[in-house]
């Protein structure tokens, strides 16, 4: 039962045909067979899970269930705080930290007749998209062992791939739902901000970092969000689409950033699928000047805001990347503010007048894939220097800055088998219109969701 979509599990459980109880076991089981080599699921709270699936089917018995996502296992990702589950960010600050309530995100998941059962890795404070940290240690890519999984919302889409859950929450500031699921060959949606509620610290204003889900189909990613989104009734509508005429500029050549050509390769062979569809696709791409510039003050704002005051107390406890940008928040100026406010408008105000053309663009998810996991990050990419620990994250984190609604999806496979993922951008809160063309391409690729060998040995 830890091998069919979400979407027909939901479908077994209300017509009785399978239980909760022997859901959230054979997810269990997987767990324990699997986790071990990967390093996905940090903490288990398998007995309370069993508690609360033997409560839903208690219910069912009578005819009520718990809502959309009624008997699902999922794990939060360990940035979410859960209800007396520890919640460490990935930080030895908060190794034994057990917090007393839960994010509006997991309690909309819970409403919803999920069933927690622990919760996924993450880098430190979600910084970076390598799954490493010093409390629970490296999350290793099942599809190469040698290889990362990509982060921030890495443990969760390991958990995905290897079949130990059928949904997974996340976030994503630069890339952190998109890197992994491309990294993994499963479904990550960075959602409109605002689309799903979030609880705000830091800096309020911020609207760079959303929630959003993963899963391994674009059919789970909308029932995942037909509970959690705003408004929830969107999502739940038949994602069929007709997507004759449909016009797509196609970014081969994006910002100018450097692509592995493994990457290229793949995303140029996804194009095919798309004519097939009856799109109308273009070489096309917007400028993006004053992208990089723009998130890399606003991010480092929100890190100042975030975890500033964390500094002076626990700074040898903090890795270098997060000092950093704690740091360079700190020393920003009101004019470089003012200028990556202005960037940002501007990138917004060119990438509309774009899109009154196109009905989405379409880029690859990530510029490499999956690197060796003994190396924090990407430091060239085809002879072209990456200047900081996030530059080979560009074609996520531009999109990032423009707010648009951006999903990854399986593409294909490189010659040494590693997932490669295409990215689908769409007009200012098209969500729904996002996934739509995302399902088409998924059906007329034929895709179906893959395993990698460590699942089903």
């Amino acid at each position: 039962m830890h091998f069919p979509t979400a979407t027909e599990l939901v479908q077994r459980l209300r017509s009785k045909e399978i239980s909760a109880v022997e859901v959230l076991e054979d997810h269990l089981r997987q767990i324990e067979r699997v986790n071990p080599q990967v390093n996905a699921i940090v903490t288990l709270v398998a007995d309370q899970a069993r508690r609360r699936a033997a409560q839903l089917d208690e219910e069912a018995a009578h005819g009520r269930f718990g809502g959309v996502l009624h008997g699902l296992p999922i794990a939060h990702k360990d940035l979410n705080e859960t209800n007396g589950i520890r919640t460490t960010f990935g930080s030895p600050i908060f190794r034994d930290y057990v917090p007393d309530f839960n994010t509006p995100l997991v309690d909309r998941i819970q409403r919803a007749g999920a069933v927690t059962l622990g919760k996924t890795n993450t880098p430190e404070f979600g910084a970076g998209s390598q799954t490493f940290n010093p409390v629970f240690g490296a999350t290793r890519n099942p599809w190469d062992l040698s290889k990362t999984c990509g982060g921030s919302s890495g443990g969760a889409a390991v958990a995905l791939a290897c079949g130990m859950l059928p949904i997974a929450d996340g976030s994503d500031m630069g890339g952190s739902l998109r890197n992994p699921a491309a990294f993994c060959s499963v479904v990550g949606y960075r959602t409109s901000p605002g689309r799903v509620p979030k609880l705000t610290t830091g800096d309020v204003w911020s609207n760079l970092a959303v929630d959003g889900p993963m899963a391994r189909t674009v059919q789970d990613v909308a029932l995942f969000l037909s509970a959690i989104a705003e408004p929830a009734s969107m999502f739940a509508e038949p994602l069929q689409r007709d997507c004759h005429g449909l016009r797509i500029a196609w970014c081969g050549n994006f910002a100018g950033v450097p692509f592995d050509s493994g990457v290229r390769q793949i995303f140029q062979a996804s194009r095919k699928t798309f004519d097939a569809l009856g799109c109308i696709t273009e070489d096309a791409a917007p400028d993006f000047s004053g992208a990089d510039e723009a998130f890399k003050v606003l991010r480092a704002l929100a890190f100042h805001a975030n975890h500033g005051p964390k500094l002076p107390q626990y700074r040898d406890q903090m890795k270098a990347t997060v000092v950093h940008e704690i740091e360079r928040g700190a020393n920003v100026t009101a004019q470089e503010m003012e200028q990556a406010d202005r960037r940002r408008n501007e990138l917004c105000a060119r990438l509309h007048q774009f899109l009154r053309r196109y009905d989405f663009l379409v880029l690859p998810t990530t510029q490499v894939p999956a690197f060796d996991i003994e190396l924090e990050y990407v430091r060239e990419i085809e002879g072209v220097a990456m200047e900081s620990y996030i530059d080979w994250m560009r074609s996520c984190y531009f999109i990032t800055v423009t707010g648009l609604p951006a999903i990854s999806i399986p593409a294909g496979f490189t010659p040494a088998g590693l997932p490669v993922g295409i990215q689908i951008v769409g007009r200012h809160r098209d969500d729904f219109g996002v996934l739509q063309i995302a399902h088409a391409f998924e059906g007329a690729l034929g895709l179906q969701p893959r395993f990698p060998p460590i699942a089903l040995a």
